[in-house]
């Protein structure tokens, strides 16, 4: 059987606030996470899984000049 992490556990894992961690489930955003009653635990797959499903970046790559948007702030007086 498969051990249980607890939110505490997986927000040090992520190094993210307690807080960060809930918004994020309660968004649909987070890992998946199962309820046993009232708690709240997170399988290690499903946080592994999540974690490798998550874009990267860094490819060295500039980004071009017209992939760049520029937005006008409004000034007024």
């Amino acid at each position: 059987m498969e051990s249980l992490l607890t939110e505490n556990e997986v927000s040090a894992h992520l190094k993210v606030s307690l807080a960060c961690l809930r918004r994020r489930r309660l968004c649909g955003e987070g890992p998946q996470y199962v309820k046993v009653n009232n708690l709240v635990r997170y399988r290690e797959s499903d946080l592994n899984n999540w974690l490798s499903e998550l874009p990267s970046a860094g490819n060295g790559r500039r980004l071009s000049p017209r992939s760049v948007i520029r937005t006008k702030l409004a000034v007024s007086a």
